[in-house]
């Protein structure tokens, strides 16, 4: 897992040419004028999701992915992300590997994510998203998808 500011993105894309290109995006493009969606930049091996949503109470199903990298990045509001190993989950609750997601109960470590805050999710790191720092409240990130 890698958890930063966006300002400190080049420090990140010496690691692979796709995963630089996915950074770069988040720094180059202008959300506000997108409405909320998935939009390709390279077909299904880069794309992204646009989302605005509600944070909520709690969110105790971690999530993972096999096929792709996830960077999730914060563009208004705030929320937290529970992480911990996929090694430690206690149990895997379902799945859909058609759509790249399962979903674990085990440990996370709630980290603060705030305007300008990105996150990038390896297989190896269980996440549990959308959740409320306080009182729930709106959020809009971008998820970027890179396939491995």
């Amino acid at each position: 897992m890698i958890y930063d500011r966006i300002e400190n993105i080049e420090t990140y894309t010496a690691l692979s040419e796709r995963l630089a290109k996915g950074l770069r995006l988040l720094r180059t493009t202008d959300f506000s004028a997108l409405e909320a969606g998935k939009y390709e930049v390279d077909g299904t091996a880069l794309y992204y999701m646009l989302q605005s949503y509600q944070s909520k109470e709690l969110n105790d199903r971690p999530e993972a992915h096999r096929k792709y990298i996830d960077i999730q990045y914060i563009l208004e509001g705030e929320e937290q992300i529970g992480v911990g190993a996929l090694s430690e989950m206690a149990e895997e609750v379902s799945a859909n590997p058609e759509g790249d997601i399962w979903f674990y109960r085990g440990p996370v470590t709630n980290i603060k994510m705030g305007k300008g805050n990105f996150a990038v999710f390896f297989p190896q790191d269980a996440h549990a998203p959308g959740i409320a720092t306080g009182d729930p409240a709106p959020v809009r990130k971008v998820v970027v998808k890179i396939l491995i």
